[in-house]
């Protein structure tokens, strides 16, 4: 999709000529007029694109991509972000890509033609590292604000959380209980959540002193299912861990089915432990020791963030916020064989 940088380059004029043609400014002379006018043609350019760079009019609108709504970590986020919107008297749209890397560059170039005046975004696994949706949109004077993860290679405004020392403080709490053979359960490691929680996995078995063994680590999709799929591989391993590490708490929920269904008790045979909180902790049996995201706060401060980009506050610098997460201790970790 063309941007209003290619349509200046084609027709040999700066990018301030361009929208001025756009706004139907009676200031560009005739010759030049045309020369944009069949640089659009050519390129196949949408005006709207440009009025959006130009920052001309306001939709009142944010475009919000979620990787995965079905996700409990993601409805606080929205709702975080729905607050901070409505406050500043946006309307928040709200998209899925259940992580599929077509559909998330599907929903931007929707966005794009919505006229949106910001893109909040929680990208997928992005094998390729093929950037151009987002570089597109940018080009096109639209700001984007990344949510819990951070493109690859690509400067952006995010929100993030301080993942590899969250991860760390979790394992640190097993080797401490006296915990060496600590399974991984994973998302994508394309993701850089997933291989931030294993950095911090891998730190603090080394500051222990322990091994950091590939035949403990399993790499699935951040679902229940997966979660069910990999704890139960490893927990049929000889010698069997005597603790999961998940890297959510959906997969959490399915490492304890995975447990369950093999006959073990948690936490006496295996403890468990959580990067995320997990829904209807309180009512589960045992309660999920878990490293604690501020879910609302991301989405609030995110949106805060995009907001201030969209009224020119803020220096050309890309910005990015870190917020530290909260180990909580609970029932699913005991001492290695207590």
């Amino acid at each position: 999709m063309a941007t209003i940088k290619e349509v200046a380059r084609r027709a040999h004029v700066s990018v301030g000529t361009v929208s001025n043609v756009l706004s139907g400014s009676s200031t560009v002379a005739e010759e030049l007029r045309k020369r944009v006018e069949n640089a659009i043609r050519e390129l196949n350019f949408q005006p709207n694109h440009a009025a959006r760079s130009l920052k001309s009019r306001r939709s009142k609108t944010i475009g919000m991509i979620i990787s995965d709504i079905t996700n409990p970590f993601f409805p606080l986020v929205v709702r975080g972000a729905e607050i901070a919107a409505q406050k500043a008297g946006y309307v928040l749209n709200i998209f899925n890509t259940d992580d599929q890397l077509d559909r998330e560059q599907q929903m931007f170039a929707l966005l794009q033609t919505r006229r949106v005046d910001g893109v909040l975004a929680v990208v997928a696994p992005n094998p390729a590292r093929d950037i151009s949706h987002l570089s597109s949109t940018a080009d096109a004077g639209i700001p984007i604000v990344c949510l819990d993860r951070v493109p690859p290679g690509y400067p952006v405004d995010a929100v993030v959380v301080n993942n590899r020392r969250g991860a760390a403080m979790c394992v640190r709490h097993l080797i401490s209980l006296g915990h060496k053979l600590i399974g991984f359960v994973s998302g994508s490691l394309l993701l850089q959540t997933s291989l931030e929680r294993y950095e911090g996995y891998k730190q603090s078995l080394l500051e222990a002193g322990l091994a950091v063994e590939p035949s403990l680590i399993r790499e699935g999709d951040f679902r229940i299912e997966s979660g069910y799929r990999l704890a139960k591989d490893l927990l049929l391993n000889h010698p069997r861990p005597t603790a999961l590490f998940a890297v959510n708490g959906t997969m959490g929920l399915g490492a304890l089915k995975a447990i369950d269904e093999l006959g073990l008790k948690c936490p006496k045979d295996v403890a468990l432990a959580v990067f995320d909180e997990v829904p209807s902790a309180e009512i589960l049996r045992p309660h999920l020791t878990s490293v604690v995201q501020p879910a609302f706060e991301i989405g609030l401060k995110a949106t805060e963030l995009l907001l201030a980009r969209i009224a020119g506050k803020m220096p050309s610098e890309h910005t990015v916020i870190v917020l530290e997460p909260e180990l909580k201790v609970r029932e699913s970790t005991l001492p290695s064989g207590a």
